[in-house]
């Protein structure tokens, strides 16, 4: 019978919640106890209250905050700035985790950073929105690379693009895009979210646009 450091150990990168970590530690008759020791002792690392990572020096495998973005509010998946640095279309680096939502929007504070939830249309959620493997294992919802675009330009405010020339402009300006990699943007993802209606001149504009660069 594996001693408990083995069983935690075992979920390696993955988000453990504390019923999960109260099953491991059923044969103490102080279970919270020892989680506290725990994390005193750097074994287990606090995302939030009543959830968990194992620390990397155990497990041999980094903290994914892919997973643990998806774990803490869904349903969701990362998407927006942060899938768009995930991909390398765009160059700087994104600190906080940015995710869309079929329910309402909010940002949580962590222990292991920021992560923001946009509401996004409850039809528009699944367009584009793919199983990834992650480092160290287990699978992320991550929007590919032509959803994290359409989320972008569908979610942002106020945005006036009226041709294929503006939308280049503001893609390599703005966005700072990587027009060299826009083979990685799939057309019929954007096609898909022109045909449900959600801002179809401006989603028109950009199927226009990565069309010329491919």
């Amino acid at each position: 019978m594996p001693n408990p450091e083995q069983q935690i150990k075992a979920f390696g990168n993955i988000p453990i919640l504390h019923p999960t970590l109260i099953a491991v530690l059923r044969d103490y008759k102080t279970p919270n106890n020892k989680i506290f020791r725990w994390v005193e002792e750097g074994v287990l690392l606090p995302v939030k209250r009543g959830m968990y990572v194992v620390s990397p020096t155990l497990t041999g495998k980094p903290v994914e905050r892919l997973l643990i973005a998806n774990q803490l509010y869904g349903p969701s998946c990362v998407s927006l700035d942060y899938a768009l640095w995930y991909y390398g279309l765009i160059p700087e680096q994104v600190m906080e985790v940015t995710s869309v939502t079929p329910r309402r929007s909010q940002v949580q504070e962590t222990g292991m950073g920021r992560f923001s939830y946009q509401h996004l249309p409850e039809g528009l959620f699944p367009l584009g929105l793919e199983s990834v493997a992650v480092t160290g294992g287990g699978y992320a919802l991550l929007a590919s690379p032509a959803k994290a675009l359409c989320d972008r330009l569908v979610l942002t405010r106020q945005l006036r693009i009226h041709s294929i020339q503006a939308m280049q402009r503001f893609l390599l300006d703005d966005l700072r895009l990587d027009a060299d990699e826009a083979n990685l943007i799939d057309l019929e993802v954007i096609a898909a979210y022109q045909q449900s209606g959600h801002k179809a001149e401006l989603l028109g504009h950009l199927y226009g646009a990565i069309k010329q660069w491919q």
